[in-house]
């Protein structure tokens, strides 16, 4: 009783645990505040590049930098409070790359649109998003996947990540001989290898926050570099290129809101641009639903079902994210997965999105601070990502041919195609085909088949 009695005399600690377990069931997930909350910051910093990379392209098509760098930020803040506190998910939502490039380079620069055209477009394909998130059609796409293409998807994404932490460390260069190759050994990759080695050491070590140590560790082994020795300026843009990894550009900047409601709705609805508005829908849906598959399998965030964890919630924030994008002046949003960082950090609840939202809110005021970590900080921790998201490599049905094949035409051509829509619609395709060729048409279920044509149709539109 006396030690109830003392118990009960501290309310603010009471208080503030039944507070996080009211608003995210942290407990019941096998969680703690704290675990969140190192799972969040893990989460921020394998993704917090996209406050920079994404105005860089985005500034490529004419959207001026400072503008789309504010966008940036508040879609990332507001469509990861969203997926903490609606759908309870630890998943970041924010500009999705790759759709950030079809903007700039497909739609603005190839096709001669004017980027406020562009950003209408994302608007319309973010409403018919909401509309399909919120009529249950990404159930029927869930219950038209097989298993063995989940599993397949899970670990493509696993080596889809680890594939961006290697090019981010320049360890995997263009090579005119075989394509790509290893680049050579200088004191930069040497530095990266190091905090790869250090940060594998923690984590079978199973030190608590090992991935954050790692990316903290790499970070100050780098200051050397462009000071002492080595040289980094093939890491930064050509106009931005110094020697330095590792640089202090102040503190403060001011958020630019210029490109807020710059988009042509109206424009935008022209017949011309209806396909580029299709494949900006096809490619948020599927990149969404794929990353939540494929998050959730690796972390066992599924429901009774065996479905990914509050996936309508889920799908219905990264709509809402997709359709405050164009407004906002930014390409659309999407779940990342990079979330993953944060997953193998044992993060369970909405309280990881939470803190990466919080994290990444700062930076409307302080994206100078961005540039003291540097890309071949946060790459061994991707790189190690790819490792966790692997186990459900061994659920696939290898020795039985028409499971697996298209199993490993997704799970490869994710990584290979550097795209997760191309990735699994080539594996829709593939699932159709070897089925049609064994006879086994009863396994195709009828969404298949508009997933089929629709894939189709994303190819010869890409």
């Amino acid at each position: 009783m006396a030690i109830l009695r003392e118990v009960s005399s501290q309310p603010n600690l009471c208080g503030e645990r039944d507070v996080f377990e009211r608003l995210f069931g942290i407990r019941a997930q096998g969680s703690t505040p704290r675990t969140e909350i190192l799972a969040g910051i893990a989460t921020f910093l394998a993704s917090m590049y996209i406050i920079v990379v994404n105005p860089a392209v985005l500034s490529d098509a004419g959207v001026p930098f400072s503008s789309a760098l504010t966008a940036t930020v508040l879609v990332s803040f507001f469509g990861s409070v969203m997926m903490g506190f609606y759908a309870k998910n630890p998943i970041l939502v924010a500009p999705g790359m790759g759709i950030n490039a079809l903007f700039a380079y497909t739609m603005v620069l190839g096709a001669g649109m004017e980027w406020q055209t562009a950003l209408g477009c994302v608007f319309w394909a973010g409403v018919i998003f909401a509309l399909l998130a919120a009529f249950n059609a990404r159930q029927l796409v869930i219950d038209a996947i097989p298993a063995q293409l989940r599993y397949a998807i899970a670990c493509g994404i696993g080596l889809f990540i680890t594939t961006i932490g290697l090019v981010n460390a320049q360890f995997i260069v263009p090579n005119p001989v075989t394509v790509v190759g290893m680049a050579s050994l200088d004191p930069v990759l040497v530095t990266f290898l190091i905090g790869f080695a250090v940060t594998a050491w923690l984590v079978v070590r199973n030190v608590p926050g090992a991935l954050i140590l790692g990316i903290v560790f790499t970070t100050l082994a780098s200051v050397p570099i462009g000071r002492w020795w080595g040289d980094g300026s093939r890491y930064f843009p050509e106009e931005l290129a110094t020697p330095t990894l590792v640089n202090f550009n102040g503190v403060f900047s001011m958020p630019d809101l210029s490109g807020l409601m710059a988009l042509d709705l109206w424009g935008s609805l022209s017949v011309a641009y209806w396909p580029f508005i299709f494949v900006l829908l096809f490619t948020t849906f599927f990149d969404a639903l794929s990353t939540f598959m494929g998050v959730s399998e690796a972390g066992n965030l599924k429901d009774a079902d065996g479905n990914p964890r509050n996936i309508r919630r889920s799908m219905i924030v990264d709509a809402s994210a997709a359709l405050i994008s164009g407004p906002l002046g930014t390409s659309p949003a999407n779940a990342y997965v990079e979330s993953a960082a944060g997953i193998s950090q044992g993060g369970r609840t909405g309280l990881v999105a939470v803190v990466v939202a919080v994290l990444f809110l700062p930076f409307l005021f302080l994206s100078p601070l961005l540039s003291l970590v540097p890309a071949i900080a946060t790459a061994p921790a991707l790189i190690l990502v790819g490792v966790f998201m692997m186990d459900p490599i061994r659920k696939i049905h290898w020795h039985q041919f028409d499971d697996a094949i298209p199993a490993f035409v997704a799970m490869v051509l994710i990584p290979f195609t550097y795209s997760i829509t191309h990735g699994i619609a080539f594996g829709f395709l593939a699932f159709v085909v070897v089925k049609l060729a064994v006879g086994k048409t009863q396994e195709i279920k009828p969404t298949m088949w508009v997933l089929f044509a629709l894939s189709l149709l994303l190819l010869f539109e890409g």
